[in-house]
């Protein structure tokens, strides 16, 4: 077994390490990458045009990290084989997998095309199935991996609005238990990182809007979105020697607005701690 020797003092150590993060050109596919490089890991980069990511590579390298940027399309079945083989030709073990690539779109459900559809599915879903269906073929080999996939609230709860994200994030976190049991024999530990409400390239629109802004800080317990290195703590949990025996399992990152919670009290009075 190729299991990487953590440090007893520090299980959290990724020193060694190789970490391949999808999607990597922008928003929290760099801050994962950027987490992992910072506990110590090299990194695999993947993006539909890797050259646009070299500037963040050369960001990771000076951190002293090994970077090797692979062009990879998770809707096309040709690119996905040629990231397989191009991971297989580095010659390296890979022990994380951060399936971070995906998209959405965002419209009433009487108004969803069969395209919009197929785009957000065919990426969040069946592109996250097959990334994580090549690597475990390393990961199979040492008998040794992490991976993790890229979940949203959406996996628990619904929303208007986000009939095809919301069906793909579902399914991610079933995709995950299925293979948590399928390679867990393989010492492959299979987890779903769920993000609540952070500002994005793909949601920026939303949070131009004061209105919607001050609505959603409402429902959220911690009384604010998310910001990137919120969730640093969380994958670097996942990746590491520190979750050996947590798999098939979704880690909500939300503040808190999964728990669906309706104020009971009055505003000014819920925030004194009063009673009614």
């Amino acid at each position: 077994m190729s299991q990487p020797a953590a440090k007893a003092e520090n299980l959290f150590d990724l020193s060694g390490q190789l970490a391949m993060v999808t999607g990597a050109s922008r928003g929290l596919g760099q801050y994962f990458a950027r987490a992992l490089a910072r506990a110590g890991a090299d990194l695999i980069l993947t993006s539909r045009r890797s050259a646009e990511i070299a500037p963040f590579a050369e960001q990771m390298r000076a951190l002293g990290r090994e970077v090797f940027l692979v062009d990879l399309d998770v809707r096309e079945q040709s690119s996905m084989e040629q990231m397989g083989q191009q991971v297989e030709a580095l010659g390296r073990q890979v022990h994380i997998l951060v399936n971070n690539a995906g998209c959405n779109v965002r419209k009433p459900a009487l108004d969803v095309r069969w395209e919009d559809w197929n785009l957000v599915l065919d990426t969040n879903l069946r592109g996250s199935f097959f990334v994580a269906q090549q690597i475990a073929r390393n990961m199979v080999q040492h008998r040794y991996g992490r991976i993790v996939n890229i979940g949203s609230v959406t996996s628990v709860a619904g929303y208007a609005g986000l009939g095809p994200y919301c069906a793909s994030r579902g399914g991610i976190r079933q995709l995950t238990m299925s293979l948590a049991d399928d390679w867990g024999h393989f010492g492959i530990t299979v987890n779903c990182l769920a993000p609540g409400w952070f500002q994005t390239a793909q949601n920026a629109v939303l949070y131009e809007d004061p209105e919607w802004v001050e609505y959603l800080t409402d429902r959220i317990p911690m009384k604010r979105p998310g910001l990137p290195n919120d969730l640093d703590g969380a994958v670097v949990f996942l990746a590491s020697e520190a979750s050996r025996y947590v798999t098939g399992q979704t880690l909500l990152v939300d503040g808190g607005i999964s728990t669906g919670a309706v104020r009971a009290t009055r505003r000014a009075a819920s925030r004194q701690g009063v009673q009614q």
